[in-house]
């Protein structure tokens, strides 16, 4: 009997494989679903307590007599929640980065798998380094200025979902910002760039710094500078790396210009 042809059979292999990690995805996908909604039914009974913590280093610039308000009629319930579960996913992010080491690692090959996990480990560090330069670091500077240049007969008194709002804003800008190493490792081993290139271009990328700082900052000179020093040494740091964990890589690229 005449065997079957050889892309005949093949087809259910590839089925198989393909059903086979959908079924990978999908099952890492409800371990990070039930592992968010864990921590967050954990923290919702310290909601309030979680959204003080993150609203004290505005309510101690606050002048004398000011308070945060809350003008929306369900702001006082649902701002406090909205907060907890953005703490619940920040919390459980390093467990979404490890399931998709996981799942994506049996795929890559020893040496790009001996760079991924260094980088993705660096990203979540980087990425709540920036989360708590912004909060310990540039928050009570810019809202010590920002209560100072209030006008007078103005009364601050900050809305609570627009605060909410505003510091989520800045601490994904500031985690983000600090992500800039990784992006510099990811573009140097693709080949987009070289070591080279990144060193003749260092004072634009001192001078794109400012202008960083300038759009994500809040409007004063003392917290543009600070977003904006630590990215330009963020950007020394990101060449650093990429000598480090894509050895040659300036040298080959250099070689193909």
């Amino acid at each position: 009997m005449t065997p079957p042809p050889d892309n005949l059979s093949a087809e259910p292999l590839i089925s198989s494989s393909l059903i086979g990690h959908l079924l990978e995805l999908r099952r890492r996908l409800l371990q990070c679903i039930v592992t968010l909604l864990a921590i967050f039914l954990c923290l919702t009974p310290f909601q309030n307590r979680v959204f003080d913590l993150v609203a004290t280093p505005m309510i101690r610039r606050l002048p004398a007599g000011s308070s945060m308000i809350a003008t929306g009629v369900t702001s006082p319930f649902m701002t406090p929640m909205k907060l907890t579960l953005m703490v619940a996913l920040f919390l459980s992010m390093p467990v979404f980065l490890w399931h998709l080491w996981r799942f994506v690692s049996p795929a890559l090959y020893k040496r790009e798998r001996r760079m991924f996990f260094p980088l993705l480990v660096s990203s979540v560090i980087l990425f709540y380094s920036g989360v708590a330069f912004a909060y310990f670091v540039l928050f009570p500077v810019a809202f010590a200025f920002l209560a100072s240049v209030a006008p007078a007969g103005v009364k601050m008194m900050t809305d609570i979902s627009a605060y909410l709002d505003f510091v989520l804003t800045i601490f994904f800008a500031f985690g983000l910002a600090f992500e800039i190493p990784v992006a510099i490792v990811l573009a140097v081993w693709a080949g987009f760039t070289s070591l080279a290139k990144l060193k003749k271009v260092r004072p634009y990328a001192f001078v794109g710094s400012f202008i960083v700082g300038m759009i994500f900052s809040p409007p004063d000179v003392v917290s543009m500078t600070l977003l904006s020093v630590p990215i330009y040494f963020l950007y020394e740091i990101g060449m650093l790396m990429a000598r480090i964990l894509v050895p040659g890589s300036g040298q080959v690229n250099a070689q193909r210009e």
